[in-house]
């Protein structure tokens, strides 16, 4: 299992624009086979950051999502409308359980 935080920290004028691109992402990526979950929330403290929690079954699965168009065009916005270099950190899960 493949779990990947990615946060960024918009320009403020570029943030709604960002913001309707990460909501067009969420629906297909959870769509998409070995996707565990998917999630892309703002920042409490900041409101021109997104994090994005990312859960896979394995690499095909993050390749197939990586591959859709919606994110395609998330990254496409990102090098105008960051207001700081984006930060990820991918984990490799060996076991997991429900916390419950």
């Amino acid at each position: 299992m493949i779990v990947i935080r990615f946060k960024v920290r918009c320009q403020p004028d570029k943030t709604d624009r960002m913001s309707e691109a990460f909501l067009d992402v969420i629906a297909p990526s959870r769509a998409v086979a070995g996707v565990v979950s998917f999630d892309i929330a703002n920042d409490l403290a900041d409101p021109d950051a997104f994090i994005a929690t990312e859960v896979f079954e394995d690499q095909e699965a993050r390749d197939r999502q990586e591959s859709l168009p919606e994110v395609g065009k998330v990254m496409a916005l990102l090098p105008q409308s960051l207001a700081g270099p984006p930060e990820a950190t991918i984990f490799h899960v060996s076991s997991s359980a429900p916390a419950m």
